[in-house]
């Protein structure tokens, strides 16, 4: 940890969560709560709670939920400590040094951080000098507005080689700093700059912060395109460019383009959903950033032979991360920059709408490949989607939605496309995976039941924590199945409050949200009267306690057990009452 939980916790008592998010959301008062449209996803009714008193937002639509500092981890994309940052310069309390281990990899990145910051402003302002008219001039006839230069902070490298470093030398940075930052090249016979007559493109991070450099050569120089080699603060298969502008789209999807002129085009035009892998092919990690902002990514490279390629590499890599891919036709244009030129913003949103699914523009692709007038092709071409279908799709399913589809738009039979299918596969094999998925739905069910009884009991108490001492002397923690459930009740028994147990997940996400959501379950507005918990109580202690004993019943082999858990499930079929 970075700051000490007295810390933590003044900064979220000297926060008004309703204040806080009001900035951000417009909320009307409901009761005792505040209500919105969620600004996690798009609605129309709204289902974005803020409780004051409790000092929590939940939204019953998506089910994020949290304190004032989740709000900011979520809204803003930032960490733990840089939301911390942000709310107590907000509510003006003053944060102790950080206690952190590795102070000089921290003080390199910050120093790292500083250089880039002025690397980017010498570009900006050699672009404005007469020295940079031609980079002036390029970025004109790419129709670029000023506010779209400014916007994206574009620069120019000059044409004298040490120019940067010699500024940078000016401003007092040491040899070794600078070589650390990936912008000079270091030889015996002296140091230049690694930018030289190139239009820059400053690389930033979520936060704003510049990471790297993307340069344009001015001419017929090679390469064409050049970024930052990789260092401290930049590696360029785990950043895209434009991100930091558009994840702040309330769009449901995001645009992946392959260059920078795309992007600024695209954001000049409105479309600020689009970013940019940085001068490479798409990777996974690509991928998983791109996860965190959406569940679906528009494909929209450029319509030659290397852009289809592209696109055949990346809808794997985005299918693997769960990500529902489409493509953007640009056809007959070749790009993003080239299509809207030529035919407008209105234009391209009607090609945004029509994108088409991932897995169906991969079957039209593959068409190419074959004569489909000779029934030998055709064979081929029916088994070649065959083998697509099998390696993307496992589930029978979405298996056999995708056949009917795939039969629909190419004209071909869905039973022979899944004769196929099915054929291609070892028989024994698909059976077995038939039989076990059927045993996996049966363990799932079982789940959901065993859960949402432990959930509503353990919801019910989150609401009345005056309640678990009466039912601790029924209920022991390990009584619970569910992990979380145990971990709750645990806490419950030791006294701690509600906002103490979602403390203690912090770090783990899945289980914050979960206990959140079962904080806010459906108990959450009810207003009961004390003998209907005491009601709804015992019938959870008698549910659970029951199903323990039916457990134990089904495994005991001695008479003598059976006997007494027979007894026992009795005097439990007729629990009426807390003791004392």
């Amino acid at each position: 940890m970075y700051y000490g939980e007295d810390i933590v916790e003044e900064i979220r008592q000297r926060t008004d969560i309703v204040d806080l998010i009001g900035q951000y959301v417009h909320l009307k008062k409901k009761g005792s709560s505040y209500f919105g449209l969620c600004p996690f996803h798009g609605e129309k009714t709204p289902s974005f709670s803020v409780s004051p008193g409790k000092q929590i937002f939940y939204c019953f639509g998506c089910g994020k939920a949290g304190d004032s500092i989740r709000f900011m981890m979520e809204y803003e994309n930032l960490s733990f400590v840089e939301a911390i940052e942000q709310l107590a310069e907000r509510a003006n309390v003053t944060l102790p040094e950080k206690s952190n281990g590795n102070k000089g990899e921290e003080d390199l990145r910050y120093k790292l951080l500083e250089i880039n910051k002025n690397a980017a402003l010498f570009f900006v302002k050699q672009l404005r000098s007469p020295k940079g008219k031609l980079g002036l001039q390029y970025l004109g006839k790419r129709a670029l507005s000023g506010e779209s230069i400014t916007h994206f902070g574009l620069g120019y490298a000059v044409q004298e080689k040490d120019a940067l470093y010699q500024h940078c030398k000016a401003l007092g940075y040491e040899d070794s700093l600078l070589q650390a930052s990936g912008l000079f090249t270091f030889k015996e016979n002296g140091v230049r700059d690694k930018f030289f007559n190139r239009v820059i493109f400053p690389i930033m991070d979520l936060h704003h912060r510049v990471i790297g450099f993307g340069g344009r050569v001015m001419g017929d120089g090679e390469p064409k395109y050049l970024n930052s080699p990789e260092t401290k603060l930049f590696d360029k298969s785990r950043n895209l460019f434009a991100l930091n502008f558009a994840r702040r789209s309330r769009e449901s999807y995001l645009i992946l383009c392959e260059g920078y002129m795309d992007v600024i085009s695209m954001h000049q035009a409105g479309c600020i959903e689009a970013v940019a892998a940085l001068g490479t092919a798409f990777t996974e990690q690509q991928a998983a950033l791109l996860k965190r902002f959406t569940s679906t990514v528009l494909l929209c490279f450029d319509s030659d032979n290397a852009g289809r390629k592209a696109c055949k590499r990346a809808i794997p890599i985005l299918r693997e991360k769960e990500i529902q891919a489409k493509v953007i036709s640009l056809k007959p244009y070749k790009d993003p920059d080239e299509f809207l030129k030529a035919e407008g913003k209105d234009a391209l949103m009607e090609r945004i709408h029509n994108a088409k699914n991932a897995f169906l523009w991969e079957v039209e692709e593959l068409k190419s490949g074959f004569n489909l007038q000779d029934p030998g092709e055709m064979q081929g071409y029916m088994e070649a989607i065959a083998s697509l279908l099998r390696g993307c799709f496992s589930d029978p399913v979405e298996l056999e939605n995708y056949c009917k589809a795939v039969a629909r738009e190419q004209l071909l039979s869905a039973e022979n496309l899944l004769y196929l299918v099915q054929k291609g596969e070892d028989k024994s094999q698909l059976s077995f995976a038939l039989s076990k998925q059927g045993r996996r739905e049966e363990n799932k069910r079982e789940k959901a039941l065993t859960d949402n009884l432990e959930e509503q009991f353990i919801s019910l108490l989150l609401q009345k924590e005056e309640w678990i001492g009466p039912v601790s002397q029924y209920i022991k923690a390990e009584g619970l199945r569910e992990e979380l459930c145990r971990q709750v009740f645990l806490s419950l028994q030791e006294g701690k409050a509600v906002q103490e147990i979602m403390d203690g997940f912090r770090g783990e996400e899945e289980k914050y949200q979960k206990c959140m959501a079962l904080y806010h379950g459906d108990l959450y507005h009810l207003d009961l009267e004390r003998q209907e918990e005491e009601r709804m109580l015992l019938d959870f202690i008698r549910q659970i306690k029951l199903r323990g004993i039916e457990k134990a019943i089904a495994e005991a082999m001695d008479g003598e057990e059976l006997s007494r858990l027979f007894r026992e499930k009795d005097k439990w079929e007729h629990f009426s009452g807390f003791s004392g």
